[in-house]
């Protein structure tokens, strides 16, 4: 009985809790991948893309960004191989294995950090070996808050993703102090690779799925009327041919765009070359102190979007993060079109749109897993969210794309600002499509279990 099942020497509905914060934990150290933009500078001059003459070519931009592109592509590419290895190996096997893979990638870059020979190899192993074993990872906390709590999966699962998206108000400064110790990356590299060694290792040791039908004692699941939650369970083939997952994949494009622009390349670009925010003498502190203010909004969008979610479905959430993308974004082209960005009251306004920006990201990695459960189904949703979140890596490459290039292709004074043109126009065209489409899929016939 459920009474009877113990997590940590407690009642499972006390010690499930505990799952929660491994997770979190678990996420900090996965999330790291955020702290980029430290990282990115101090290898952009050890490659010798810096800017020339304070700017820095489109091209050199978009090299310097290529790690995490290629990181957030095969971090979203592997994870419907993850979802299914899941169901086989179980988060505690699982999240060792990813575990090692994203310490080998991180140790093993910093061996070839310097030089602009290294780096191809340095795309391989922080892009490619890092970005498989943090989507080995992921998946698997997200899967054990959700089946521990079945009366609370949007608000577990925020928790449980808030680490990833907080992560940089650990990771940049602790980044940014090893990175300081002697002015190159590969140092901070191998430290953090070491110890997510160890963190990671710890922390999936106790990762377990509860029994199947396991439920918290005293809680009865309401009855969902079928408008809101499907009543079948859909398949990993089955929900392709469904338009409720491509308007969902769609959304969580446009959502992750937004939200990975902000993080990659403009808090701190934006900040140091638009309103000439800076911070000691460096642009690597202004980085670290942008991420350090607007990095728990990102977190703190996950637990907030995922109770929105619980309480008034995946639409009515999506449709209010792409509202909130949209304002930020017509801040900032408002902003552009002044002659003098440098004002107080600007700064302000920059602090509050690229928070906005931050938390939409974290919202949808919240909204997305929950979506998944509602309209598709539980019994496959370590396999259906795998597939969805490619829809991730494909907002992250196009987010690379349009930073580095946006001042070639918007042509103006703005140059920069005016990157936010395109996002509102996807902005707007996400909350139509959550307004008018987003809903479980019609259920003619039962899929094949």
């Amino acid at each position: 009985m459920a009474e009877e099942k113990k997590l940590f020497g407690m009642p499972a509905e006390k010690g499930r809790w505990l799952l929660i914060v491994l997770g979190f934990i678990i996420n900090i150290c996965l999330g790291s991948v955020y702290a980029y933009a430290i990282f990115g500078k101090q290898l952009a001059a050890e490659w010798g893309f810096g800017a020339v003459g304070g700017v820095q070519a489109a091209g050199d931009v978009f090299k310097q960004q290529i790690p995490f592109g290629v990181f957030l592509l095969f971090f979203a590419a592997i994870f419907p191989l993850s979802g299914q290895l899941l169901e086989k190996l179980g988060p505690k096997k699982q999240g060792i294995i990813g575990g090692i893979i994203v310490a080998a990638g991180w140790i093993l870059a910093s061996f070839v950090a310097s030089g602009t020979e290294s780096v191809p190899l340095f795309v391989l192993t922080y892009g490619v070996i890092g970005g498989i074993g943090v989507g080995l990872c992921y998946i698997a906390p997200i899967q054990v808050a959700t089946r521990w709590f079945p009366d609370k999966k949007g608000l577990a699962t925020g928790l449980t993703v808030a680490g990833f998206g907080g992560s940089p108000f650990i990771s940049t400064y602790l980044g940014q102090e090893l990175i300081d110790m002697n002015h190159h990356v590969s140092d901070a590299l191998l430290y953090l690779g070491i110890a997510f060694l160890v963190v990671l290792i710890v922390s999936f040791w106790f990762m377990v799925f509860p029994e199947a039908g396991w439920k918290p004692a005293g809680w009865t699941p309401k009855a969902a009327p079928a408008a809101a939650t499907s009543a079948v369970n859909y398949n990993r083939n089955e929900i392709i041919k469904t338009p409720t997952f491509w308007v969902l994949f769609a959304c969580f494009a446009i959502g992750s765009l937004a939200g990975l622009m902000a993080i990659g390349i403009y808090s701190s670009v934006y900040a140091r070359d638009v309103i000439n925010l800076t911070v000691h003498t460096t642009a690597l502190s202004t980085a670290v102190i942008v991420q350090f203010i607007l990095a728990p909004f990102n977190a703190g969008g996950r637990p907030v979007f995922g109770a929105v979610t619980d309480k008034l479905g995946p639409r009515v959430a999506a449709m209010i993060t792409f509202v909130v993308i949209l304002l930020a974004a017509g801040g900032m082209i408002i902003v552009g079109k002044g002659t003098d960005t440098a004002t107080t009251l600007n700064k302000a306004l920059y602090f509050v749109c690229f928070a906005a920006f931050y938390a939409g990201l974290g919202g949808w990695l919240a909204i997305a897993p929950t979506a998944v459960a509602q309209f598709f189904g539980t019994k496959f949703s370590s396999r259906n969210y795998g597939v969805l979140f490619l829809a991730y890596g494909v907002g992250g490459l196009i987010a690379t794309f349009v930073a580095a290039y946006s001042s070639k292709i918007f042509k103006g004074d703005a140059g920069v600002l005016d990157a936010f043109i395109p996002v509102a126009i996807l902005a707007a065209l996400g909350f139509l499509l959550a307004a008018l489409f987003m809903k479980p899929p019609k259920q003619v016939e039962a899929p094949k279990k």
